[in-house]
Parts: C-alpha cells; structure tokens; sequence
C-alpha cells in the first residue's frame, strides 16, 4: 500500500467535520471496510510502518510529559491518537516532538490534564476486517514499534528533559526554584 492511500483512509474520516479519535476510528474501519480483504491487511502492514517511523525515545519522553506518564501500551495510544490527526501531526512530531507544544489541544492539556490516548485507532485494519469478512485478521510477525523501556533515557530527569523538549517542558514542568 502506498503512504498517500494510507493516509487518504484517515483523510477521509476527518474531511470536512471534526471528529473525535474514537469517530476517525468508526468512519475510517467502515471506510477501509469496502475495500478487498487484501488492501485491509496491507492499510494494516502499513500502519506497522507508521508505528515504527514514531517510536523514537524523544516523542515518547514528548507523550510523557503530556500524558503525565507513559507505559509502553500508552505511547503506543498516544501515538493512535496523533494518527488520528493525520499525516502532517505525525511527521512534525516524529521531526521535532517539542512541535507538539503547538497543537492546542495540548496546551489546553497543561491546564486541565487531558491525556492523549485513542487505542480504537491501532484497531481500524481489524476492525473493517471483521466488517468486510466476518472473521479476524489474518497473524503476521509484527515488527518492534518502540524502543525497549529499559533502553529509554530517564524521562523523570527534569534537566534532560528541558534540554531535548523545552517548549513542552515549559508547558508541562513546574518552573525551577
């Protein structure tokens, strides 16, 4: 599957409304839904892919920050939530995650605590799998998609973390004494 088809099923479910993740979710699944089984599970492939490109210590330590925390399923969510704001979210924040200080949503987060999560999103290849076949997905050997949390730089070291995401650390970080 090509990149621009993959984002075209995202596109597509946030064109012209806004939409919460859990409703991209809904619209892209019943969206990918029409298409063969076979481009289901390569939308599905592709999406590996884009998991991949975005496990970067730096944007996890960026979800940290946000979300106050950030296990290994949440940076995996956190990241479902950013596909669901489409292709350019994604490549600006896996280039620069500190970019992510620009997106309103999460300038509001550092005064009301939202947290950035959309599980429902890592699932649209299976769920218009089921919708356009009946049965689950097919397996494959998925490919690691975040780095090991014991290889992580420790995302509780307020100086480091100043130094690799400022603008959101300034955001999110009590001001020093």
């Amino acid at each position: 599957m090509r990149t621009d088809d993959f984002w075209a099923v995202i596109g597509r479910a946030t064109a012209d409304r806004p939409a919460t993740p859990a409703e991209v979710a809904k619209r892209a699944a019943a969206d990918l839904a029409t298409h063969d089984p076979e481009e289901i599970v390569a939308w599905a492939r592709h999406l590996d892919k884009v998991m991949v490109a975005s496990g970067t210590q730096d944007l996890w330590a960026a979800a940290y920050l946000i979300n106050g925390g950030c296990s290994d399923e949440g940076f995996d969510n956190f990241r479902g939530w950013l596909i669901a704001h489409g292709r350019d979210a994604v490549a600006g924040s896996v280039k620069s995650p500190d970019a992510l200080a620009d997106m309103p949503a999460v300038q509001a987060a550092a005064d009301n605590g939202a947290v950035f999560e959309a599980e429902e999103v890592l699932t649209i290849a299976a769920e218009a799998y089921r919708q356009a076949t009946g049965s689950e997905m097919p397996a494959w050997e998925a490919p690691a998609t975040r780095p090991d949390s014991a290889d992580l730089w420790d995302f509780d070291n307020e100086e480091e973390m100043q130094r690799r995401l400022p603008r959101l650390s300034a955001l999110f970080l009590a001001p020093p004494e």
